[in-house]
């Protein structure tokens, strides 16, 4: 099958275009056709090695987790799926970007989204809804999110307002409409950010979500009066020095669900910064390794 694939840890510039093994669905998963697959920061700090001592990976590899496509393969055990059906989803840490690919969980592609939108909700709503889960019952709840227009932080923004939290929302002044569309409060970060998000409300957060390793994680501590309230998913090494939980993505089928069923209400559409040509990969790893982008980037087969 066609794959993107790097062979030695590097620069962006070691991905190239691979004629590599087709994976195979095993008992509980799927195998999709992949439209679109997602670039995540996860994938460039692989590629380089900047976290080899934590996660190694095993050479040659398929940068990727997360992807859309249509269903030609289903494992055994699996209820309710049907080739040729509309799918997205996460498998493993690797292996996306490419011709097939394996999930083991996924949901049903919402009519409203398109395949390459899709690609870009997986790992955004499984990220976004672990955060959520472990800041508890949100309703009638004020929550703040640093870093809201990225792709996690729109995903968490439009989750939090579905489960009937206020939400105010962290971004520069050029995405503030695009907060204001998802239901948020919108407030520039940085300096002064404490007095802002006391003037939206006067009586204080209940929790924060950091979606952006802004370095501010201190600040929104003592915003929120305490860690015992905050949850990040950007910053594990802030996280451990304030006492703040940490939270990666699990496959969770029943969090994409509730994504995907909030995508058929139109409450959430994934926002696509860019998209790219699969043999331009080496350009959207170099546009996610500078950062500071509105929603997600994605790679189409």
């Amino acid at each position: 099958m066609r794959a993107a694939r790097y062979h030695d840890y590097g620069t962006p510039d070691v991905l190239v275009i691979d004629d590599a093994p087709e994976p195979h669905a095993a008992p509980g998963e799927i195998r999709i056709q992949v439209t679109a697959a997602s670039v995540n920061p996860i994938d460039w700090k692989l590629r380089s090695g900047a976290i080899s001592a934590v996660f190694p990976v095993e050479l040659p590899a398929i940068p990727g987790r997360d992807a859309a496509g249509i269903v030609d393969e289903v494992g055994d055990g699996v209820t309710g799926v049907t080739v040729g059906d509309r799918m997205f989803g996460l498998g493993g840490v690797l292996g996306a970007s490419a011709e097939y690919a394996v999930l083991s969980a996924w949901a049903p592609v919402p009519q409203q989204w398109t395949l390459e939108q899709a690609a870009g909700a997986g790992l955004a709503v499984a990220t976004a809804g672990r955060a959520l889960n472990a800041l508890g019952d949100l309703a009638g709840r004020t929550l703040l999110i640093e870093g809201a227009a990225g792709g996690v932080g729109s995903a968490a923004v439009a989750m939090a307002v579905a489960r009937g939290a206020t939400v105010i929302g962290t971004a520069s002044a050029g995405k503030h409409d695009f907060l204001r569309s998802l239901g948020a409060l919108p407030t520039t970060y940085g300096e002064g950010l404490a007095d802002r998000v006391r003037g939206l409300a006067p009586s204080g957060v209940d929790a924060v979500l950091d979606a952006a390793a802004s370095g501010s994680l201190a600040d929104l501590v003592a915003i929120a009066g305490g860690p015992d309230t905050v949850v990040t998913v950007a910053d594990a090494a802030g996280a451990l020095a304030l006492g703040v939980r940490h939270l990666y993505a699990e496959n969770d089928s029943t969090v994409l669900a509730e994504g995907a069923a909030l995508g058929e209400k139109g409450g959430y559409t994934p926002h696509l910064a860019a998209t790219y040509p699969i043999d331009k990969i080496a350009e959207a790893h170099r546009d996610a390794e500078r950062g500071h982008t509105q929603g997600k980037l994605v790679v189409v087969l």
